[in-house]
């Protein structure tokens, strides 16, 4: 059917949402805007589905969600019945209609007879895969839009390991989905048919208890909190969004009542009125906290986005400014910490495990080399390292102690199978108090590596392409990379292509295997160390340019940085 057939279906449907009928109106007007509403399907990438709100089979409503809900609910059918007894945790944020898509989702289950465990209010998305674990249900639902700006939302599934759905999984459901394609058709019952059926259950103090409780598990050194916890002074914002349902509790239990909140990133608004961005990787976010900051003498200002996966940090800088870290640059930190307070305390495994994306920085690797410490990389996305941790579970092989992506996200425990910005915000207030019982800062922490291992730094070049016509030009772009290949960047000599597509590692000696699932992900490797990316995002309009470079002084990694940048900003 073409875009305007589609819209049409809607302006025909009599019992359409109130809400819905009324942005219709309003669309219905613009034929471009029209046209990206209802030329196609919402897609499922790497972590559910994510779009802009409003009406149309390619934006987020209530009728996708239920279609998308209706895709998990019949593939629950064909499963066993006391697998498909278990039910599905749900969980969301502080966006617009997130409460609201909950229920839906909860509303088409149990039209199918499916249990669903729904949150009493918002809660991060770590504790939704802590629940789906702790719960034993098997799957779960969050509702997020991540880091996005406020006009956005999504949805995300995820399995009975508590991680994101597994693509074989996820791409069931998506073909069950796709059959629901008359979105008005989907049954759904009432609430008051769920509660009265016991088909609704509403959680949330208890599992908050048991999630706080494992929590604590991640301090790896409880005397130095206790020592000096409560004189260390640190900002912490929720950036209007679930970690003030968890991060103020914890941080009281375990001793860091120093701490000191930005009451106006506090309050649960969807507007994100404070920032246009609640994204802790943007300067503009950590506005207000660098002013209290300023104010109390805090030696670290910690942010986690509106669904608590994802953590930002700007460290006090000599002359008292702050500077913000990078994602790779936060894991670096975390990561020598934890490996050597464990060793301090002799509680580092022989057979130890850090897991990280194939984008994210060699410093890390270099670090675990110093502790003995095995490093794995994965593909782009934490249902990978989720995977690589079931992996040593079941083989006995390897101990889990680390995992990050370079976006900021971070896992220390593995009682969840997701980024956990709230495991990642214990460990870096430990960190800071252990650095500051020595008098260092953070900064300091992460030069003393730099000296340590060489100055590395990363830059990822993130292009967005709107609409259909930017989903053609991203499959141009990875189509004229893969053809033609790349031989030299910047007068540096390519050593190694890596094409994940294709489950090719290309050398000047030999070809072999990646090792890694299929994915649509390019690798270069030059002579010098650098290492270059390209990856279409598997849930925005944006193709990602990683780059990764080393030299022997600050001043020379950043300048080597730039020029590589300059070069692959070109790439089109």
């Amino acid at each position: 059917m073409s875009w305007q057939d589609n819209m049409q279906q809607w302006l025909d449907y009599k019992n359409l949402d109130p809400d819905m009928k009324e942005q219709l109106d309003e669309i219905k007007k613009d034929d471009k805007v029209a046209e990206e509403a209802f030329y196609e399907p919402m897609e499922f990438g790497t972590a559910g589905m994510r779009g802009l709100i409003g009406p149309g089979i390619n934006r987020m409503n209530i009728y996708t969600v239920r279609q998308a809900t209706e895709g998990l609910a019949a593939f629950m059918d064909t499963l066993d019945e006391k697998v498909k007894s278990q039910g599905v945790a749900i969980s969301y944020d502080s966006r617009y209609y997130s409460q609201d898509f909950a229920y839906e989702s909860a509303k088409v289950l149990g039209a199918h007879n499916i249990h669903s465990f729904v949150f009493d209010s918002l809660r991060p998305t770590p504790e939704l895969s802590f629940a789906v674990r702790n719960l034993h249900t098997y799957a779960g639902i969050m509702i997020t839009a991540s880091h996005n700006p406020k006009q956005y939302n999504g949805f995300k599934i995820y399995g009975p390991d508590g991680g994101q759905m597994p693509p074989t999984e996820s791409d069931n459901i998506t073909s069950f989905a796709r059959k629901a394609s008359d979105l008005f058709a989907i049954k759904v019952k009432t609430v008051q048919q769920l509660r009265a059926e016991k088909l609704l259950t509403l959680i949330g103090e208890d599992v908050d208890l048991d999630y706080m409780k494992n929590l604590e598990t991640v301090i790896v050194d409880p005397k130095l909190i206790q020592d000096i916890g409560d004189k260390m002074k640190f900002v912490y914002s929720p950036l209007h969004g679930t970690g003030k349902m968890i991060a103020p509790r914890i941080f009281q239990k375990l001793g860091f009542k120093n701490f000191n909140m930005v009451t106006e990133q506090a309050i649960l608004d969807p507007e994100f009125s404070t920032t246009p961005f609640p994204n802790p990787e943007f300067s503009q976010t950590f506005d207000l906290a660098i002013e209290r900051g300023k104010k109390i003498g805090a030696n670290i200002l910690i942010a986690t986005d509106p669904d608590a996966d994802r953590l930002g940090a700007a460290v006090r800088q000599p002359d008292g400014s702050y500077k913000l870290m990078t994602g790779n640059q936060i894991a670096s930190v975390l990561l020598n910490y934890l490996l050597q307070a464990k060793k301090n305390l002799n509680a580092l495994p022989a057979n130890g495990a850090v897991v990280k994306s194939i984008v994210s920085s060699e410093l890390a690797t270099a670090i675990a080399d110093k502790y003995d410490v095995k490093m794995f990389d994965v593909l782009t996305g934490f249902k990978y390292i989720a995977e690589k941790i079931e992996q040593f579970e079941e083989t006995g092989s390897n101990e889990f102690l680390f995992g990050f992506e370079e976006s900021y996200g971070y896992l220390v425990k593995p009682f969840v199978r997701d980024k956990d910005a709230m495991q990642s915000t214990l460990l870096l207030a430990e960190a800071a108090a252990y650095y500051e019982s020595e008098d260092k800062t953070i900064y300091n922490a992460l030069e003393d590596l730099y000296k340590e291992f060489g100055y590395y730094h990363e830059k990822t070049i993130s292009k967005t392409f709107e609409g259909i016509s930017g989903k053609e030009k991203m499959a141009q772009i990875m189509k004229t990379l893969r053809d033609e290949g790349i031989s030299e960047v910047n007068g540096v000599k390519v050593v190694e292509s890596i094409d994940y597509l294709n489950d090719t590692d290309i050398t000047s000696t030999e070809t072999k295997t990646t090792g890694l699932p299929k994915a649509n992900v390019l690798k270069y490797v030059l002579e010098d160390g650098t290492w270059i990316a390209a990856r279409p995002s598997g849930t925005e309009p944006k193709i990602k340019f990683y780059i990764g470079v080393k030299a022997d002084t600050e001043e020379n990694s950043i300048n080597k940085l730039a020029e590589f940048s300059s070069v692959v900003e070109g790439w089109e």
